[in-house]
Protein backbone atom coordinates (compact mmCIF):
# COMPACT_ATOMS: atom_id res chain seq x y z
CA UNK A 1 0.00 0.00 0.00
CA UNK A 2 1.36 3.58 -1.27
CA UNK A 3 2.62 5.84 2.03
CA UNK A 4 2.79 9.30 0.57
CA UNK A 5 0.88 12.62 0.84
CA UNK A 6 -1.48 12.12 -2.30
CA UNK A 7 -3.44 14.43 -4.32
CA UNK A 8 -6.97 14.26 -2.37
CA UNK A 9 -10.07 13.76 -4.63
CA UNK A 10 -13.03 16.18 -2.84
CA UNK A 11 -14.44 17.96 -5.98
CA UNK A 12 -15.66 15.19 -8.73
CA UNK A 13 -19.35 16.70 -8.45
CA UNK A 14 -18.14 18.98 -10.64
CA UNK A 15 -18.74 18.14 -14.66
CA UNK A 16 -17.53 19.85 -17.62
CA UNK A 17 -16.97 20.38 -21.38
CA UNK A 18 -15.97 17.16 -22.40
CA UNK A 19 -15.28 15.67 -26.01
CA UNK A 20 -15.94 16.93 -29.28
CA UNK A 21 -19.14 13.85 -28.81
CA UNK A 22 -22.94 15.31 -28.75
CA UNK A 23 -23.66 13.56 -25.58
CA UNK A 24 -20.80 15.40 -24.09
CA UNK A 25 -21.16 18.75 -25.26
CA UNK A 26 -24.89 18.08 -24.60
CA UNK A 27 -24.64 17.32 -21.01
CA UNK A 28 -25.51 19.84 -18.97
CA UNK A 29 -25.55 18.17 -14.94
CA UNK A 30 -27.92 19.76 -12.87
CA UNK A 31 -27.58 20.86 -9.05
CA UNK A 32 -23.43 21.17 -10.19
CA UNK A 33 -21.06 24.48 -9.85
CA UNK A 34 -20.57 26.78 -13.31
CA UNK A 35 -17.49 27.98 -13.62
CA UNK A 36 -19.39 31.85 -12.98
CA UNK A 37 -19.76 30.83 -9.21
CA UNK A 38 -16.60 28.44 -8.43
CA UNK A 39 -14.14 31.21 -8.98
CA UNK A 40 -12.67 31.17 -5.61
CA UNK A 41 -9.26 30.49 -4.26
CA UNK A 42 -10.98 27.83 -2.11
CA UNK A 43 -12.53 25.77 -4.98
CA UNK A 44 -9.52 26.04 -7.41
CA UNK A 45 -6.99 23.34 -5.74
CA UNK A 46 -10.08 21.11 -5.75
CA UNK A 47 -10.76 21.46 -9.71
CA UNK A 48 -7.14 20.87 -10.36
CA UNK A 49 -7.56 17.54 -8.25
CA UNK A 50 -10.55 16.81 -10.51
CA UNK A 51 -8.28 17.45 -14.11
CA UNK A 52 -5.49 15.39 -12.69
CA UNK A 53 -7.98 12.17 -11.70
CA UNK A 54 -9.26 12.54 -15.34
CA UNK A 55 -5.52 11.47 -16.46
CA UNK A 56 -6.27 8.12 -14.73
CA UNK A 57 -9.69 7.66 -15.56
CA UNK A 58 -9.64 4.96 -18.05
CA UNK A 59 -10.66 1.33 -17.98
CA UNK A 60 -10.50 -2.03 -20.07
CA UNK A 61 -12.27 -1.12 -22.82
CA UNK A 62 -11.29 2.83 -23.19
CA UNK A 63 -7.70 2.80 -22.08
CA UNK A 64 -5.79 6.30 -21.84
CA UNK A 65 -2.81 5.31 -19.41
CA UNK A 66 -1.15 1.74 -20.09
CA UNK A 67 -0.80 1.03 -24.33
CA UNK A 68 -0.69 -2.37 -23.87
CA UNK A 69 -3.27 -2.38 -26.80
CA UNK A 70 -2.40 0.29 -29.11
CA UNK A 71 1.10 -0.16 -28.83
CA UNK A 72 2.47 -3.39 -27.67
CA UNK A 73 -0.37 -6.10 -29.51
CA UNK A 74 -0.20 -3.45 -32.74
CA UNK A 75 3.20 -3.89 -32.69
CA UNK A 76 5.71 -7.16 -32.95
CA UNK A 77 6.07 -7.28 -29.28
CA UNK A 78 2.75 -9.50 -28.27
CA UNK A 79 -0.45 -11.30 -29.68
CA UNK A 80 -4.08 -9.97 -28.13
CA UNK A 81 -4.50 -13.44 -26.27
CA UNK A 82 -7.36 -14.17 -24.62
CA UNK A 83 -10.03 -16.81 -25.66
CA UNK A 84 -9.52 -17.40 -29.61
CA UNK A 85 -9.47 -14.60 -31.77
CA UNK A 86 -13.42 -13.60 -31.14
CA UNK A 87 -12.73 -12.53 -27.75
CA UNK A 88 -12.82 -8.96 -27.71
CA UNK A 89 -12.23 -9.45 -31.39
CA UNK A 90 -11.51 -5.44 -32.14
CA UNK A 91 -8.33 -5.92 -30.59
CA UNK A 92 -7.61 -8.80 -32.94
CA UNK A 93 -9.05 -6.19 -35.40
CA UNK A 94 -5.89 -3.60 -34.71
CA UNK A 95 -3.58 -6.77 -34.30
CA UNK A 96 -4.27 -8.17 -37.84
CA UNK A 97 -4.51 -4.07 -39.30
CA UNK A 98 -8.13 -4.72 -40.48
CA UNK A 99 -9.36 -1.33 -39.46
CA UNK A 100 -10.19 -0.53 -43.24
CA UNK A 101 -13.69 0.59 -42.15
CA UNK A 102 -14.01 3.11 -39.09
CA UNK A 103 -17.58 1.89 -38.23
CA UNK A 104 -19.59 2.05 -34.75
CA UNK A 105 -18.15 -1.69 -34.58
CA UNK A 106 -15.42 -0.13 -33.46
CA UNK A 107 -16.34 0.54 -29.25
CA UNK A 108 -12.87 0.82 -28.02
CA UNK A 109 -10.87 3.34 -29.94
CA UNK A 110 -13.61 5.64 -29.74
CA UNK A 111 -13.87 5.32 -25.70
CA UNK A 112 -9.89 5.93 -25.70
CA UNK A 113 -10.76 9.72 -27.91
CA UNK A 114 -13.46 10.35 -25.31
CA UNK A 115 -11.71 9.78 -22.08
CA UNK A 116 -8.73 11.37 -23.90
CA UNK A 117 -11.19 14.36 -24.35
CA UNK A 118 -12.99 14.22 -20.91
CA UNK A 119 -9.31 15.10 -19.26
CA UNK A 120 -8.64 17.52 -21.62
CA UNK A 121 -11.82 19.16 -20.69
CA UNK A 122 -11.33 18.93 -16.81
CA UNK A 123 -8.33 20.72 -17.22
CA UNK A 124 -9.75 23.64 -19.66
CA UNK A 125 -12.64 24.18 -17.12
CA UNK A 126 -9.92 24.26 -14.07
CA UNK A 127 -8.20 26.82 -16.44
CA UNK A 128 -11.21 28.85 -16.94
CA UNK A 129 -12.16 29.19 -13.47
CA UNK A 130 -8.48 29.96 -12.24
CA UNK A 131 -8.06 32.25 -15.00
CA UNK A 132 -10.69 34.50 -13.54
CA UNK A 133 -9.05 34.93 -10.28
CA UNK A 134 -6.69 37.61 -9.22
CA UNK A 135 -3.48 36.87 -8.46
CA UNK A 136 -3.54 38.73 -5.43
CA UNK A 137 -6.45 36.09 -3.83
CA UNK A 138 -4.11 33.04 -5.08
CA UNK A 139 -0.52 32.88 -4.44
CA UNK A 140 -0.86 29.50 -6.23
CA UNK A 141 -2.42 30.68 -9.57
CA UNK A 142 0.49 30.61 -11.81
CA UNK A 143 1.77 27.09 -10.87
CA UNK A 144 -2.09 25.23 -10.89
CA UNK A 145 -2.44 27.11 -14.20
CA UNK A 146 0.65 25.56 -15.47
CA UNK A 147 -0.43 22.14 -14.15
CA UNK A 148 -3.10 21.93 -15.81
CA UNK A 149 -1.19 23.01 -19.38
CA UNK A 150 0.77 20.17 -18.64
CA UNK A 151 -2.32 17.82 -17.81
CA UNK A 152 -3.58 19.05 -21.39
CA UNK A 153 -0.68 18.53 -23.03
CA UNK A 154 -0.28 15.31 -22.23
CA UNK A 155 -3.62 14.30 -22.81
CA UNK A 156 -3.38 16.08 -26.55
CA UNK A 157 0.37 14.61 -27.10
CA UNK A 158 -1.25 11.10 -26.23
CA UNK A 159 -3.94 11.66 -28.98
CA UNK A 160 -1.88 12.77 -31.50
CA UNK A 161 0.22 9.25 -31.12
CA UNK A 162 -2.99 7.60 -31.41
CA UNK A 163 -4.39 9.97 -34.36
CA UNK A 164 -2.41 12.16 -35.50
CA UNK A 165 -4.84 14.91 -36.53
CA UNK A 166 -7.05 16.36 -33.73
CA UNK A 167 -8.56 18.96 -32.73
CA UNK A 168 -6.87 21.48 -30.14
CA UNK A 169 -8.64 22.39 -27.63
CA UNK A 170 -8.38 24.83 -24.94
CA UNK A 171 -9.98 26.70 -22.57
CA UNK A 172 -10.80 30.08 -24.77
CA UNK A 173 -12.90 28.12 -26.81
CA UNK A 174 -16.80 27.88 -26.19
CA UNK A 175 -19.17 25.28 -27.35
CA UNK A 176 -19.92 26.89 -30.87
CA UNK A 177 -15.92 27.36 -31.43
CA UNK A 178 -15.31 24.06 -30.45
CA UNK A 179 -17.95 22.39 -32.78
CA UNK A 180 -15.99 24.38 -35.60
CA UNK A 181 -12.34 23.73 -34.53
CA UNK A 182 -11.06 21.09 -37.22
CA UNK A 183 -8.35 18.14 -36.66
CA UNK A 184 -7.03 19.38 -39.62
CA UNK A 185 -3.74 21.63 -38.31
CA UNK A 186 -0.45 20.69 -40.05
CA UNK A 187 1.57 17.87 -38.17
CA UNK A 188 4.14 21.15 -37.36
CA UNK A 189 1.44 23.10 -36.21
CA UNK A 190 0.16 20.89 -33.48
CA UNK A 191 3.32 19.45 -32.14
CA UNK A 192 4.10 23.21 -31.87
CA UNK A 193 0.48 23.97 -30.24
CA UNK A 194 1.02 20.93 -27.57
CA UNK A 195 4.87 21.73 -26.91
CA UNK A 196 3.58 25.76 -26.25
CA UNK A 197 1.75 24.43 -23.17
CA UNK A 198 4.89 22.14 -22.03
CA UNK A 199 7.33 24.96 -22.23
CA UNK A 200 4.59 27.04 -20.70
CA UNK A 201 4.58 24.14 -17.70
CA UNK A 202 8.28 24.29 -17.75
CA UNK A 203 8.08 27.98 -17.23
CA UNK A 204 6.19 28.17 -14.53
CA UNK A 205 6.41 25.13 -12.48
CA UNK A 206 8.65 24.28 -9.38
CA UNK A 207 11.49 21.63 -9.60
CA UNK A 208 9.77 19.70 -7.20
CA UNK A 209 6.50 19.90 -5.86
CA UNK A 210 5.73 18.81 -2.13
CA UNK A 211 2.77 16.55 -3.01
CA UNK A 212 3.92 13.65 -5.15
CA UNK A 213 1.78 13.09 -8.21
CA UNK A 214 1.79 16.84 -9.06
CA UNK A 215 3.72 17.74 -12.75
CA UNK A 216 6.82 19.75 -11.74
CA UNK A 217 9.61 21.21 -13.72
CA UNK A 218 11.26 17.94 -14.22
CA UNK A 219 8.55 16.36 -15.82
CA UNK A 220 7.99 19.50 -18.31
CA UNK A 221 11.62 18.97 -19.49
CA UNK A 222 11.20 15.21 -19.67
CA UNK A 223 8.20 15.64 -21.74
CA UNK A 224 9.23 18.55 -23.96
CA UNK A 225 12.73 16.44 -24.80
CA UNK A 226 10.05 13.40 -25.65
CA UNK A 227 7.71 15.57 -28.04
CA UNK A 228 10.78 17.60 -30.02
CA UNK A 229 12.07 13.69 -30.42
CA UNK A 230 8.97 12.87 -32.18
CA UNK A 231 8.79 15.96 -34.06
CA UNK A 232 12.24 15.97 -35.26
CA UNK A 233 11.17 12.74 -37.69
CA UNK A 234 9.13 15.04 -40.05
CA UNK A 235 6.25 12.86 -41.96
CA UNK A 236 4.92 13.79 -44.96
CA UNK A 237 0.83 13.54 -45.63
CA UNK A 238 1.20 9.44 -45.75
CA UNK A 239 3.29 9.20 -42.50
CA UNK A 240 6.29 8.42 -44.31
CA UNK A 241 9.71 10.18 -42.94
CA UNK A 242 10.79 12.24 -45.10
CA UNK A 243 13.32 14.26 -42.99
CA UNK A 244 15.00 14.74 -40.11
CA UNK A 245 15.10 18.63 -37.95
CA UNK A 246 18.60 18.50 -36.30
CA UNK A 247 17.40 21.45 -34.25
CA UNK A 248 14.71 19.98 -32.93
CA UNK A 249 17.04 16.96 -31.90
CA UNK A 250 19.84 19.80 -30.45
CA UNK A 251 16.07 20.66 -28.26
CA UNK A 252 15.69 16.81 -27.30
CA UNK A 253 19.61 16.63 -25.40
CA UNK A 254 18.97 20.38 -23.93
CA UNK A 255 15.81 19.38 -22.50
CA UNK A 256 17.07 15.80 -21.69
CA UNK A 257 20.28 17.68 -19.86
CA UNK A 258 17.36 19.44 -17.37
CA UNK A 259 16.10 16.31 -16.43
CA UNK A 260 17.27 14.75 -12.67
CA UNK A 261 16.92 11.67 -12.13
CA UNK A 262 18.57 7.93 -11.56
CA UNK A 263 17.88 4.41 -12.44
CA UNK A 264 16.34 2.52 -9.90
CA UNK A 265 19.05 -0.44 -9.16
CA UNK A 266 17.43 -3.35 -10.27
CA UNK A 267 14.98 -3.08 -13.45
CA UNK A 268 12.40 -5.03 -11.44
CA UNK A 269 11.90 -2.05 -9.20
CA UNK A 270 10.18 -0.22 -11.94
CA UNK A 271 7.11 -2.63 -11.98
CA UNK A 272 6.49 -3.34 -8.44
CA UNK A 273 4.40 -2.29 -5.37
CA UNK A 274 6.50 0.00 -2.97
CA UNK A 275 8.60 1.59 -5.37
CA UNK A 276 6.05 4.15 -6.95
CA UNK A 277 7.22 7.92 -7.35
CA UNK A 278 11.11 6.64 -7.35
CA UNK A 279 13.85 8.10 -8.13
CA UNK A 280 13.16 6.40 -12.04
CA UNK A 281 9.83 7.81 -12.14
CA UNK A 282 9.47 10.98 -14.12
CA UNK A 283 6.01 11.15 -14.60
CA UNK A 284 3.34 8.57 -13.59
CA UNK A 285 -0.57 8.63 -13.37
CA UNK A 286 -1.38 8.02 -9.21
CA UNK A 287 -3.60 5.26 -8.11
CA UNK A 288 -4.51 4.21 -4.49
CA UNK A 289 -5.95 1.84 -2.39
CA UNK A 290 -7.17 1.60 1.40
CA UNK A 291 -8.04 5.58 0.78
CA UNK A 292 -10.52 5.84 2.68
CA UNK A 293 -12.92 5.46 -0.62
CA UNK A 294 -15.33 2.77 -1.04
CA UNK A 295 -13.22 0.56 -3.18
CA UNK A 296 -10.06 2.40 -3.69
CA UNK A 297 -8.90 3.96 -6.82
CA UNK A 298 -7.04 1.24 -8.56
CA UNK A 299 -6.30 0.96 -11.85
CA UNK A 300 -8.80 -1.77 -14.04
CA UNK A 301 -6.66 -0.64 -17.59
CA UNK A 302 -4.83 -4.35 -17.72
CA UNK A 303 -7.72 -5.90 -16.26
CA UNK A 304 -8.14 -8.60 -18.79
CA UNK A 305 -4.22 -9.37 -18.63
CA UNK A 306 -4.02 -11.48 -15.82
CA UNK A 307 -2.55 -15.68 -16.08
CA UNK A 308 -6.15 -17.62 -16.73
CA UNK A 309 -5.26 -21.08 -15.55
CA UNK A 310 -5.17 -20.43 -11.86
CA UNK A 311 -6.79 -19.42 -9.06
CA UNK A 312 -3.87 -17.30 -7.54
CA UNK A 313 -5.45 -14.96 -10.42
CA UNK A 314 -8.45 -15.29 -12.63
CA UNK A 315 -9.09 -13.84 -16.02
CA UNK A 316 -8.76 -13.43 -19.02
CA UNK A 317 -4.89 -14.18 -20.79
CA UNK A 318 -4.44 -11.76 -22.80
CA UNK A 319 -1.65 -9.26 -23.99
CA UNK A 320 1.07 -12.76 -24.48
CA UNK A 321 4.32 -11.97 -25.55
CA UNK A 322 5.27 -12.63 -29.22
CA UNK A 323 7.98 -15.31 -29.99
CA UNK A 324 9.72 -12.67 -31.99
CA UNK A 325 9.50 -10.32 -28.59
CA UNK A 326 11.33 -13.62 -26.13
CA UNK A 327 13.71 -14.59 -28.78
CA UNK A 328 15.22 -10.76 -28.49
CA UNK A 329 16.50 -11.41 -25.77
CA UNK A 330 18.77 -14.21 -27.05
CA UNK A 331 22.50 -12.99 -26.54
CA UNK A 332 25.44 -13.65 -27.91
CA UNK A 333 28.71 -14.88 -26.62
CA UNK A 334 29.89 -11.19 -25.74
CA UNK A 335 26.40 -10.71 -23.71
CA UNK A 336 25.39 -8.51 -26.84
CA UNK A 337 21.91 -8.98 -28.46
CA UNK A 338 21.60 -10.48 -31.73
CA UNK A 339 20.96 -7.34 -33.57
CA UNK A 340 19.87 -9.27 -37.20
CA UNK A 341 20.03 -12.78 -36.38
CA UNK A 342 17.83 -12.99 -32.89
CA UNK A 343 14.65 -14.40 -34.83
CA UNK A 344 16.99 -17.17 -36.37
CA UNK A 345 15.67 -19.68 -33.87
CA UNK A 346 13.44 -19.17 -31.01
CA UNK A 347 14.88 -19.50 -27.46
CA UNK A 348 12.38 -21.63 -26.19
CA UNK A 349 10.28 -23.49 -28.41
CA UNK A 350 9.16 -27.03 -26.82
CA UNK A 351 7.60 -27.89 -23.20
CA UNK A 352 8.55 -30.75 -21.60
CA UNK A 353 6.28 -33.56 -19.55
CA UNK A 354 6.51 -31.16 -16.68
CA UNK A 355 4.76 -28.02 -18.43
CA UNK A 356 7.93 -26.59 -18.66
CA UNK A 357 9.88 -24.68 -21.15
CA UNK A 358 13.47 -25.14 -21.16
CA UNK A 359 15.83 -22.98 -22.63
CA UNK A 360 17.50 -24.27 -25.91
CA UNK A 361 20.96 -25.83 -25.44
CA UNK A 362 24.05 -23.29 -25.37
CA UNK A 363 21.47 -20.17 -24.87
CA UNK A 364 22.34 -17.28 -22.68
CA UNK A 365 19.76 -14.19 -22.33
CA UNK A 366 19.36 -10.92 -21.24
CA UNK A 367 17.99 -10.63 -17.25
CA UNK A 368 14.88 -8.25 -18.35
CA UNK A 369 13.37 -10.92 -20.24
CA UNK A 370 12.54 -12.75 -16.71
CA UNK A 371 10.61 -8.91 -15.77
CA UNK A 372 9.04 -9.06 -18.61
CA UNK A 373 7.96 -12.31 -19.89
CA UNK A 374 6.48 -15.13 -18.43
CA UNK A 375 7.65 -18.28 -19.26
CA UNK A 376 6.63 -22.04 -17.96
CA UNK A 377 9.28 -23.15 -15.51
CA UNK A 378 10.46 -19.76 -14.74
CA UNK A 379 9.65 -17.67 -11.93
CA UNK A 380 6.69 -15.32 -11.75
CA UNK A 381 6.84 -12.06 -10.01
CA UNK A 382 10.30 -12.75 -7.97
CA UNK A 383 8.18 -15.80 -6.26
CA UNK A 384 8.10 -19.85 -6.17
CA UNK A 385 5.14 -19.99 -3.77
CA UNK A 386 2.76 -17.64 -2.03
CA UNK A 387 2.56 -18.91 1.83
CA UNK A 388 -0.95 -18.99 1.16
CA UNK A 389 -2.01 -20.44 -1.89
CA UNK A 390 1.28 -22.57 -3.15
CA UNK A 391 3.11 -22.98 -6.35
CA UNK A 392 4.10 -18.98 -8.04
CA UNK A 393 6.02 -20.56 -10.71
CA UNK A 394 4.98 -19.51 -13.73
CA UNK A 395 2.65 -23.05 -15.51
CA UNK A 396 1.84 -23.91 -19.03
CA UNK A 397 -1.50 -24.03 -17.49
CA UNK A 398 -1.47 -20.48 -17.00
CA UNK A 399 -2.09 -19.74 -20.88
CA UNK A 400 -5.90 -19.56 -21.92
CA UNK A 401 -5.44 -20.62 -25.18
CA UNK A 402 -2.16 -21.88 -25.98
CA UNK A 403 -3.07 -23.26 -29.36
CA UNK A 404 -3.60 -20.05 -30.58
CA UNK A 405 -1.62 -17.55 -28.91
CA UNK A 406 1.44 -19.94 -27.13
CA UNK A 407 1.94 -19.77 -23.56
CA UNK A 408 4.05 -16.55 -22.82
CA UNK A 409 2.54 -14.35 -20.33
CA UNK A 410 3.13 -11.05 -19.40
CA UNK A 411 4.85 -9.91 -16.12
CA UNK A 412 5.39 -6.36 -15.87
CA UNK A 413 1.77 -5.45 -15.29
CA UNK A 414 1.40 -8.21 -12.92
CA UNK A 415 1.56 -8.05 -8.91
CA UNK A 416 1.63 -10.99 -7.02
CA UNK A 417 -1.70 -11.89 -5.03
CA UNK A 418 -0.45 -11.55 -1.95
CA UNK A 419 0.31 -7.87 -2.18
CA UNK A 420 -1.26 -5.54 -0.81
CA UNK A 421 -2.09 -3.24 -4.27
CA UNK A 422 -3.67 -5.92 -5.22
CA UNK A 423 -7.78 -6.32 -5.91
CA UNK A 424 -10.00 -8.60 -7.05
CA UNK A 425 -13.21 -7.83 -8.76
CA UNK A 426 -15.02 -11.01 -10.21
CA UNK A 427 -12.74 -12.52 -12.62
CA UNK A 428 -10.42 -9.05 -13.30
CA UNK A 429 -7.46 -8.06 -11.50
CA UNK A 430 -6.90 -4.39 -10.79
CA UNK A 431 -3.90 -2.98 -8.59
CA UNK A 432 -3.09 0.32 -7.23
CA UNK A 433 0.61 0.28 -8.67
CA UNK A 434 1.40 3.85 -10.48
CA UNK A 435 1.32 3.59 -14.33
CA UNK A 436 4.70 5.09 -15.67
CA UNK A 437 4.60 7.22 -18.85
CA UNK A 438 8.22 8.53 -18.72
CA UNK A 439 10.93 6.81 -16.80
CA UNK A 440 14.63 8.54 -16.29
CA UNK A 441 15.82 5.27 -18.79
CA UNK A 442 13.34 6.71 -21.47
CA UNK A 443 15.16 10.21 -20.96
CA UNK A 444 18.46 8.80 -21.41
CA UNK A 445 17.16 7.08 -24.57
CA UNK A 446 15.70 9.93 -25.97
CA UNK A 447 19.43 11.93 -25.57
CA UNK A 448 21.21 8.64 -26.96
CA UNK A 449 18.78 9.16 -30.22
CA UNK A 450 19.40 12.73 -30.64
CA UNK A 451 22.93 12.07 -30.52
CA UNK A 452 23.13 9.22 -32.97
CA UNK A 453 20.88 11.09 -35.34
CA UNK A 454 23.37 14.29 -35.27
CA UNK A 455 26.45 11.89 -36.19
CA UNK A 456 27.52 12.19 -32.45
CA UNK A 457 27.29 8.53 -31.58
CA UNK A 458 30.38 8.32 -29.72
CA UNK A 459 28.81 10.12 -26.90
CA UNK A 460 25.96 7.59 -27.15
CA UNK A 461 28.03 4.33 -26.30
CA UNK A 462 28.02 5.33 -22.34
CA UNK A 463 24.50 6.65 -22.14
CA UNK A 464 23.04 3.32 -23.83
CA UNK A 465 25.72 1.11 -21.97
CA UNK A 466 24.39 2.97 -18.49
CA UNK A 467 20.89 1.52 -19.32
CA UNK A 468 22.73 -1.88 -19.72
CA UNK A 469 24.38 -2.12 -16.84
CA UNK A 470 21.51 -1.54 -14.78
CA UNK A 471 19.87 -4.00 -16.68
CA UNK A 472 23.59 -6.47 -15.74
CA UNK A 473 22.75 -5.84 -12.17
CA UNK A 474 18.90 -6.72 -12.05
CA UNK A 475 19.73 -10.63 -11.37
CA UNK A 476 18.95 -11.06 -7.82
CA UNK A 477 14.96 -10.86 -8.10
CA UNK A 478 14.29 -14.29 -10.38
CA UNK A 479 14.43 -16.98 -7.44
CA UNK A 480 13.35 -20.37 -9.27
CA UNK A 481 16.40 -22.85 -9.56
CA UNK A 482 18.66 -22.40 -12.69
CA UNK A 483 16.66 -18.92 -13.73
CA UNK A 484 19.80 -16.63 -13.58
CA UNK A 485 22.69 -19.11 -14.35
CA UNK A 486 22.19 -18.30 -18.10
CA UNK A 487 22.11 -14.33 -17.90
CA UNK A 488 24.50 -12.84 -20.10
CA UNK A 489 25.06 -9.67 -20.95
CA UNK A 490 27.83 -7.10 -21.50
CA UNK A 491 28.35 -3.22 -22.48
CA UNK A 492 29.26 -2.26 -25.63
CA UNK A 493 32.58 -1.87 -26.18
CA UNK A 494 32.23 0.82 -29.67
CA UNK A 495 30.08 1.95 -32.09
CA UNK A 496 31.89 1.43 -35.73
CA UNK A 497 29.10 3.38 -37.20
CA UNK A 498 25.88 5.95 -36.88
CA UNK A 499 23.88 2.81 -38.39
CA UNK A 500 25.40 0.33 -35.91
CA UNK A 501 24.47 2.97 -33.05
CA UNK A 502 21.31 3.28 -34.00
CA UNK A 503 20.44 -0.12 -34.85
CA UNK A 504 21.69 -0.53 -31.19
CA UNK A 505 19.25 2.11 -29.62
CA UNK A 506 16.07 0.63 -31.19
CA UNK A 507 17.00 -2.75 -30.17
CA UNK A 508 17.86 -1.19 -26.22
CA UNK A 509 14.46 0.37 -26.24
CA UNK A 510 12.71 -2.86 -27.14
CA UNK A 511 14.41 -4.98 -24.60
CA UNK A 512 14.21 -1.79 -21.80
CA UNK A 513 10.57 -1.00 -22.56
CA UNK A 514 9.19 -4.52 -24.03
CA UNK A 515 5.36 -4.99 -23.60
CA UNK A 516 5.13 -1.68 -21.96
CA UNK A 517 3.26 -0.29 -25.03
CA UNK A 518 5.69 2.06 -26.99
CA UNK A 519 7.06 -0.17 -29.33
CA UNK A 520 4.72 0.51 -32.03
CA UNK A 521 5.24 4.66 -31.95
CA UNK A 522 8.92 4.08 -31.24
CA UNK A 523 8.37 2.15 -35.11
CA UNK A 524 6.51 4.85 -36.78
CA UNK A 525 8.64 7.89 -35.65
CA UNK A 526 11.49 5.98 -37.21
CA UNK A 527 9.89 5.46 -40.00
CA UNK A 528 10.35 1.50 -39.61
CA UNK A 529 6.55 0.18 -39.18
CA UNK A 530 6.02 -1.16 -42.56
CA UNK A 531 9.83 -2.53 -42.84
CA UNK A 532 9.60 -3.82 -39.32
CA UNK A 533 6.34 -5.30 -38.68
CA UNK A 534 6.08 -6.57 -42.49
CA UNK A 535 9.25 -8.92 -41.90
CA UNK A 536 7.56 -10.11 -38.32
CA UNK A 537 4.43 -11.60 -39.55
CA UNK A 538 6.50 -12.90 -42.17
CA UNK A 539 7.68 -15.17 -39.98
CA UNK A 540 5.73 -15.07 -37.07
CA UNK A 541 2.43 -16.16 -39.22
CA UNK A 542 4.44 -19.79 -40.30
CA UNK A 543 4.60 -20.40 -36.11
CA UNK A 544 0.62 -18.85 -35.47
CA UNK A 545 -1.98 -19.28 -37.90
CA UNK A 546 -4.14 -16.52 -36.92
CA UNK A 547 -1.55 -14.34 -37.97
CA UNK A 548 -1.55 -15.44 -41.64
CA UNK A 549 -3.72 -12.88 -43.42
CA UNK A 550 -2.20 -9.80 -41.16
CA UNK A 551 -0.53 -6.83 -43.18
CA UNK A 552 0.56 -4.01 -42.49
CA UNK A 553 -0.54 -0.99 -45.07
CA UNK A 554 1.91 1.77 -45.24
CA UNK A 555 0.71 5.35 -45.55
CA UNK A 556 -2.61 4.30 -43.64
CA UNK A 557 -1.71 1.96 -40.96
CA UNK A 558 0.45 3.99 -39.02
CA UNK A 559 -2.36 5.79 -37.37
CA UNK A 560 -5.86 4.57 -36.39
CA UNK A 561 -8.88 5.84 -37.60
CA UNK A 562 -10.51 8.93 -36.49
CA UNK A 563 -13.94 7.55 -34.75
CA UNK A 564 -16.37 8.00 -37.68
CA UNK A 565 -19.02 9.21 -34.76
CA UNK A 566 -16.74 12.84 -34.33
CA UNK A 567 -16.45 12.97 -38.04
CA UNK A 568 -20.41 12.13 -38.77
CA UNK A 569 -21.40 14.94 -35.87
CA UNK A 570 -18.90 17.40 -36.89
CA UNK A 571 -21.01 17.16 -40.22
CA UNK A 572 -17.72 16.00 -42.00
CA UNK A 573 -15.55 18.73 -40.10
CA UNK A 574 -13.13 16.58 -39.34
CA UNK A 575 -10.86 14.61 -41.79
CA UNK A 576 -10.47 11.38 -42.19
CA UNK A 577 -6.86 9.64 -41.78
CA UNK A 578 -5.42 8.24 -45.22
CA UNK A 579 -6.50 4.92 -46.27
CA UNK A 580 -10.07 4.58 -44.19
Amino acid sequence: MKKYNKIVISFLSVLFLASCSKEFLDYEPTGVLSSGNVATAANADALVNAAYAAIGNDEMVGPITHQWVYGSVRSDDAYKGGGGRGDVDVIDRYEQYNLTTPDYGDWMLPRTWTNHYKAISRANFALSVINAIPDADYPLKKVRQAELRFLRAHSHFMLKLLFKKVPFITEELSQEQILKTSNDLSNEDLWNKIADDFRFAFDNLPQSQDQVGRADKNAAAAYLAKLRLYQAYEQNDTHQVTSINTARLQEVIDYADKVTGSLEPDFGNNFLDGHDNGSESIWAVQFSINDGTNTGRVSFVTGLNSPHGTPLYGCCGFHMASQNMVNAFRTDANGLPLLDTFNNADIFNAVDGNGNAPLAAGVTIDPRIDHTVGVPGRPFKYKNTLKATGDMVYKFSWARDPGVYGYFGNMKEQQSPDCSCYVKNGPFIGTSKNVDFIRYADVLLFKAEALIQLNRYTEALPIINQVRARAAASTTMPLAAGASNVYKIAPYASFPSKDYAMKALMFERRLEFGMEGPRFFDLVRWGKAEQVLNAYLGVEKTKKDFLSNAHFTAGRDEYYPIPQREIDFTGGLYKQNPGY
